[in-house]
């Protein structure tokens, strides 16, 4: 019998709600950086994390390409 096994992700999805100003902030910044603004959230919040000691593991920043 062949069981096909789905590769499992570590990434989850969720909704975020904020108020179109800072939205709008965000995505020129991600567009100054050369980030999707999902990228560009993704790294604010790993560099806060990073900066308070929360992660468990170092992990690497999103770079430019993997978040087109």
């Amino acid at each position: 019998m062949n069981v096909s096994m789905k590769k499992e992700t570590t990434t989850k999805s969720f909704v975020l709600r904020m108020d179109s100003d800072m939205m709008e902030a965000i995505e020129q910044w991600a567009a100054d950086e050369f980030r999707s603004t999902n990228g560009q959230l993704q790294w604010i919040i790993t560099e806060a994390l990073r900066k308070n000691g929360r992660l468990k593991k170092a992990t690497k920043p999103p770079t430019h390409e993997s978040t087109r």
